[in-house]
């Protein structure tokens, strides 16, 4: 069984809560270097395609339709598959990303979608 799902931004300092850290942006985010992120492990190709990404913007009037084609993506994207496989062999998988908003990102979309499916 799969065991807890965190979220957290990557600007965020590591903590010993989070587990196996993995960074689910597509892009690296700026002004973070390797050392500092902390990560074991990034997973690019479960993040919203560049297309999906660069139609919505961030634009809160959007995060409904956003939530429908990201959750639409991820019903098709091999790496989801992945993820969930890493989720069953560690306690706790923290996903990290970059956005400033902490709670109309695609971080939150992917955990919800990944509880829904685990």
């Amino acid at each position: 069984m799969a065991g807890g799902l965190l979220i957290k931004r990557v600007y965020e300092p590591a903590a010993p809560g989070d587990g196996f850290r993995l960074l689910v942006d597509r892009l690296w985010p700026r002004g973070v270097t390797r050392e500092a992120a902390d990560l074991d492990g990034w997973m690019k190709d479960v993040a919203p395609s560049p297309q999906l990404r660069t139609w919505w913007r961030h634009d809160p009037g959007q995060w409904s339709e956003f939530i429908v084609r990201y959750r639409d993506e991820l019903d098709h994207n091999p790496a989801v598959a992945e993820l969930q496989e890493l989720r069953a062999r560690h306690d706790v998988v923290t996903l990290l990303f970059g956005a400033r908003d902490p709670q109309l990102n695609h971080a939150v979309v992917l955990r919800d979608y990944l509880l829904d499916h685990g």
